[in-house]
C-alpha cells in the first residue's frame, strides 16, 4: 500500500508532509506528552489502592507498563504496514466503516484533545504560584499566549517541533534521572518489597481481594502511561516508519517503564515506611516532592518546579505538533471541513487544524477551570483505543496481502489479552467517572448528526457534478 495514498477525496493545491521525525524524535513524541508532572503525586494514589504494600504498588507500575507495551505494539502493527497521517482515525475507517473513523477524530477535535492541551497550558503556570502572585487572569492569559507561541511556532514545519521536542525532553529527563541516582546513592531505607497485601483490618487479603486491588492500582498507573498512542498521528512525517515507527514506541514505553519504577523505588529508599503512610494519610501526596527537599534542601521547591514546567512545556508542544494530523485525515476523508485536510505548500503541515484548535483550546482555557479540563479527557477515548486493538485482526483478515514490516509478538492470543485488558479499562473508568462518560457519549451522539450531514451533503455535490 503506499504510503502517500489518502482516504477517498483530495484536496486540491496543498503541500506534502515532510519526513522529518527520526527515532529520538518519535520517541521524544510519546515521552513528551506520557511523562508529566503526574509523575510526583501518582504514586500515592497506586500506594493507597494497594493499602500501603510497597511491593504491589512496585509491581502495579510494572504491570502498568507491560499493559501499555501490549497496546503499543497493537498500533506499531497498524501503523508500520499501514503509515498515514492520522493514527486511530485511518485505522478504525478501513477497518470497520468510515464512520467509526469520523466519530474517534471528531470526539478528539470536539473534546479530548484541545481540553488535554488547556488544560496542560493551565497548569504550566500554576505550578509557579510558589513563587509568583499570579491571578487567575493572568493564568489563563498566560496559558492562551502558550497556546498560541506553540500553535505559530508548529506551523512552519514539524522539523522545528521536533527538534524542539527533542531538547525539552532531554531538559525535563535530566532532573529526573539526577533524582532517582541521588535517592539511590543517599537513601538510607530498605522497603520492604514483598507483594502482600492486607485488608482494611490489617489481615492478610484473599486472592480475589488481593487481585482486585492490584488491578485498581494498576488503572492509576495507566494514566501515567497515557499518551503512548500519539506516535502514529504524525507516521506520515516519520523517516522510514516501517522501521522506525515501531522502534521509537518500544523505546519509549520500555524506557518509561523503568523510569517510572526506578522513580517510585527512589521514593521509598528516600522515606521510611510509616512516614510514607502518616504522609498519604494526612493528604500530602507529592512524595516526590519530598524526595528532592531531602536531597537539595531550601532548592529542592525551585528544582521540583522547574522540573514540572519542563515536563509541561514538552507536553503542550507534543500535543500542540502531533494532535492536528488527526483532523487531517477527517479533512480528507470527506466528512469533516475540506479546509481542515490540506497543508501548507512550503511547511507540509496542517495551518487550518493547528488554528482551528488553538481556537477551541483557548476557548475553553476562558470558560473552563483545571480540574473541569481533566475530567473531561478521561472516558473519551477509552472505546476507540480498544477498537484499534481490535482492528489489528480486522486488518489481517481485510488486507491480506498488505506489506507487514512489524507483527505484534504472540499474534492472536496477545492482541486477545490485550484487548480484555483495555476492555477492563474503559468498564472501569465508566463506573469510577460516569460523567466524563457522559460527556463522551454527547460527543459521540454529536459526530453521528454531522458524519450524517457531511454526507448528504457529498450526495448532494456528487449529484450536481454529473448534471
Amino acid at each position: 500500500m503506499d504510503e502517500k495514498r489518502s482516504t477517498n477525496q483530495e484536496p486540491e493545491a496543498q503541500g506534502t508532509f515532510k519526513k522529518e521525525i527520526g527515532v529520538f524524535g518519535g520517541v521524544s513524541i510519546i515521552g513528551g506528552i506520557m511523562i508529566g508532572s503526574g509523575i510526583f503525586y501518582i504514586g500515592s494514589t497506586v500506594l493507597q489502592r494497594t493499602n500501603m504494600s510497597l511491593g504491589a504498588a512496585l509491581l502495579c507500575w510494572v504491570i502498568g507498563g507491560l499493559v501499555s507495551l501490549l497496546g503499543g505494539m497493537c498500533f506499531a502493527e497498524l501503523g508500520a504496514s499501514d503509515p498515514l497521517a492520522g493514527g486511530k482515525t485511518i485505522y478504525l475507517s478501513k477497518a470497520f466503516h468510515p464512520f467509526m473513523g469520523f466519530a474517534d477524530g471528531f470526539c478528539s477535535w470536539l473534546v479530548s484533545n484541545p481540553a488535554s492541551i488547556a488544560g496542560v497550558a493551565i497548569a504550566l503556570p500554576t505550578a509557579l504560584l510558589s513563587f509568583f502572585d499570579i491571578s487567575d487572569f493572568a493564568i489563563k492569559g498566560i496559558a492562551i499566549g502558550l497556546i498560541v507561541l506553540l500553535s505559530i511556532f508548529n506551523c512552519f514545519g514539524v522539523k522545528q517541533g521536533s527538534m524542539f521536542q527533542n531538547i525539552t525532553m532531554v531538559a525535563k529527563v535530566i532532573p529526573l534521572f539526577i533524582i532517582i541516582i541521588g535517592a539511590l546513592i543517599f537513601g538510607r531505607e530498605t522497603p520492604d518489597l514483598s507483594i502482600a497485601i492486607v485488608d482494611a483490618n490489617g489481615d492478610p487479603a484473599g486472592l480475589g481481594a488481593a487481585l482486585g486491588m492490584i488491578g485498581f492500582a494498576v488503572v492509576a498507573a495507566l494514566w501515567a502511561y497515557e499518551g503512548w498512542v500519539n506516535l502514529n498521528l504524525v507516521a506520515e512525517e516519520i523517516k522510514n516508519p516501517k522501521r522506525n515507527l515501531p522502534l521509537a514506541i518500544i523505546i519509549a514505553i520500555g524506557g518509561i517503564t523503568l523510569l517510572y519504577t526506578l522513580f517510585n523505588f527512589s521514593i521509598y529508599r528516600m522515606i521510611p515506611y510509616d512516614e510514607i503512610v502518616s504522609r498519604i494519610n494526612a493528604g500530602d501526596l507529592y512524595l516526590g516532592t519530598e524526595v528532592v527537599n531531602r536531597l537539595m534542601g531550601t532548592f529542592g521547591g525551585t528544582f521540583v518546579t522547574l522540573a514540572m514546567v519542563l515536563a509541561m512545556l514538552n507536553c503542550l508542544n507534543g500535543m500542540i505538533m502531533s494532535f492536528p494530523r488527526t483532523y487531517y485525515a477527517m479533512g480528507r476523508g470527506g466528512h469533516f471541513f475540506k479546509s481542515q485536510g490540506t497543508l501548507h505548500p512550503k511547511y507540509g503541515t496542517p495551518v487550518v487544524a493547528i488554528f482551528w484548535q488553538a481556537v477551541v483550546a483557548i476557548i475553553l482555557v476562558i470558560f473552563q477551570s483545571l480540574s473541569q479540563l481533566t475530567s473531561m479527557v478521561v472516558f473519551v477515548g477509552m472505546m476507540f483505543n480498544l477498537a484499534t486493538v481490535i482492528a489489528v485482526l480486522r486488518y489481517r483478515k481485510l488486507f491480506p496481502d498488505l506489506e507487514r514490516p512489524y507483527k505484534v509478538p504472540g499474534g492472536v492470543v496477545t492482541v486477545l489479552i490485550t484487548s480484555v485488558l483495555f476492555a477492563a479499562l474503559a468498564i472501569n473508568s465508566l463506573l469510577e467517572d460516569p460523567v466524563s462518560a457522559i460527556v463522551g457519549f454527547g460527543a459521540l451522539g454529536i459526530s453521528g448528526v454531522l458524519y450524517y450531514l457531511f454526507g448528504k451533503r457529498n450526495e448532494k455535490q456528487a449529484a450536481q457534478s454529473k448534471k
